[in-house]
């Protein structure tokens, strides 16, 4: 197996942009209710906050990007407390940047430390344009 070398100041990206907000880790991102008397697991309201919150900041691309991705994504947590986990943030670019997150062939998830500016730093590009 070859380990190929990603240099992003000289990747051609499709987009990026930058959301403010802590994204909610995956040991957090849900919560056990009751629906109708069932049993169910649901977005925490961490979780729901963050979405909504991202949602609104991120573009929306017209059209979507169709083929194989890459991304880089850099979180900057306000604490040194979260796992890296950058499930939420491709999930909540579904249908905004790309159709299905399955598209994600290539991903490059950093972990970073901004107490008074938490945020996601997002590029994305098609995996055809990776030099």
């Amino acid at each position: 197996m070859a380990i190929r070398k990603f240099d992003p100041d000289n990747m051609p990206w499709s987009c990026s942009f930058i959301c403010y907000g802590q994204p909610a880790s995956k040991s957090n991102r849900r919560r056990f209710t009751k629906i109708d008397g069932k049993p169910r697991f649901v977005k925490s309201r961490e979780a729901n906050t963050f979405v909504r919150d991202f949602t609104l900041q991120c573009p929306l691309l017209d059209p979507l990007l169709v083929d194989d991705i890459v991304v880089a994504i850099e979180i900057y947590y306000g604490s040194r407390r979260p796992d890296l986990d950058e499930g939420i943030i491709l999930d909540a670019m579904q249908g905004r940047i790309y159709k299905n997150d399955r598209q994600v062939k290539e991903k490059h998830i950093y972990w970073n430390l901004d107490r008074e500016h938490p945020r996601v730093e997002i590029r994305v590009a098609p995996l055809h344009l990776r030099s």
